[in-house]
Order: structure tokens, then C-alpha cells, then sequence
């Protein structure tokens, strides 16, 4: 049996190696712009969306937006079908994340978006480029669909280490189409170290 070390290694490298493989593809530049285009210059908002393990990567994203002057909801696509769809208002953007790519509670929050906002823009993080998903959304960012480290080659493992890289990648990409500043970091995140953080190097 291989040394927990061993194992750890393994896994260092198996993970690292599938975010140096995420496709470099021009539907990033067409993500920043929708995000740019709908929520900072019109007033819109970011609608972030995923179910199970993907669904919480969601959560993590919309909040890391929120925090550097992107405003974004985290939108559960099972609460969506009982009147938490009515968060969508026009301009907005929705930022779709599911690995398969046929997650049917995403597929039909898709088509109720749609049914309420028709041109709502969609963009969609996933692990099957050629999915029904990915053929709905206006960007497809692929994660480049590594296998999972779990061992079982199952539990969400690599697939949702690829999501939050691709979040990371979204996110300061806008900050530096936005000009986002430290000043502007301190607005929204007064508490602990990183409230003060952003207040010294902003000076104020």
C-alpha cells in the first residue's frame, strides 16, 4: 500500500498537471465581456448556479464577484422552480456550473431563465464541451475533463479544483477590466485582517 505521502504526491501532481491542461479558448474573452458589458456598465447582476459539490463552487464564486465589485447571487436551480427565479431581472448574467454537463435541474433552470428573460446571456463551466449545457450557453469554458483523483474516480475531486481555477480566472480578469482598486476592496470588506489590508494600501 502506497505511503499516505505517496498518495499525496500523486495527487499534487495529477491536479496541478489538469490545471495546466484547462483549454486557453476565446470564450474567456467573451465571459469577461458579458460580465463586464451586463453588470458593470448596465447595472446587472451575476447569477451563479450549480447543483451538489458544483453547486457550492458557485456559492464561493458569486461571493468572491460580491467582494470585488461584481454583484453576485448564488441562485440553488432546485429553489429556482419555487419562485426564487424571480432574482433574474434584465442584464443580468448567469454563470452555469455543472461538470456533466446534463445536470437536469441546471438544464431546466436554463429553460425557465429563458422562458422569463429570453436573451439572458449564459455562461457555462463544464467538464463535457459537446454537452446540452455547453450548447445552450453564449461562453463554454472547459475545464479540459480530467479524470478525479478519487479513487473510485467519482467524487468530485479534480473536476471542482478545475471549476474554482477557472472561477479565479473570471474574477481577475474583470478586476482588471474594472480597474478594481484597493480602495474599492475596502468599501466592501471592512472586517479582519483583509478589510485592513485593503484600507493600508489604499491609504484611507
Amino acid at each position: 500500500m502506497n505511503s499516505i505521502n505517496d498518495i499525496m504526491r500523486s495527487i499534487l501532481e495529477r491536479e496541478s498537471q489538469a490545471i495546466l491542461n484547462i483549454p486557453v479558448t476565446d470564450d474567456y474573452g467573451r465571459a469577461v465581456d458579458l460580465i463586464v458589458e451586463h453588470v458593470n456598465r448596465r447595472g446587472g447582476k451575476l447569477i451563479c448556479s450549480g447543483m451538489g459539490k458544483a453547486g457550492q463552487i458557485a456559492m464561493n464564486i458569486s461571493t468572491t464577484f460580491s467582494s470585488t465589485g461584481i454583484p453576485a447571487v448564488n441562485l440553488h436551480p432546485s429553489e429556482a422552480q419555487h419562485g426564487d427565479l424571480g432574482v433574474l431581472q434584465p442584464n443580468d448574467v448567469m454563470l452555469l456550473i455543472s461538470n456533466s454537463g446534463k445536470t437536469r435541474e441546471i438544464l431546466e433552470l436554463v429553460a425557465l431563465a429563458r422562458n422569463l428573460i429570453a436573451n439572458v446571456p449564459i455562461i457555462v463551466i463544464t467538464g463535457h464541451a459537446q454537452s446540452p449545457l455547453a450548447e445552450l450557453a453564449d461562453a463554454t469554458l472547459f475545464t479540459g475533463g480530467a479524470p478525479e483523483v478519487c479513487p473510485l474516480g467519482l467524487t468530485p475531486t479534480t473536476s471542482t479544483t478545475l471549476m474554482t481555477v477557472i472561477g479565479d480566472i473570471l474574477v481577475v480578469n474583470v478586476m482588471n477590466r474594472t480597474g478594481f482598486t484597493p480602495h474599492d476592496y475596502a468599501l466592501r470588506h471592512h472586517g479582519g485582517y483583509l478589510g485592513d489590508a485593503a484600507r493600508g494600501k489604499s491609504g484611507k
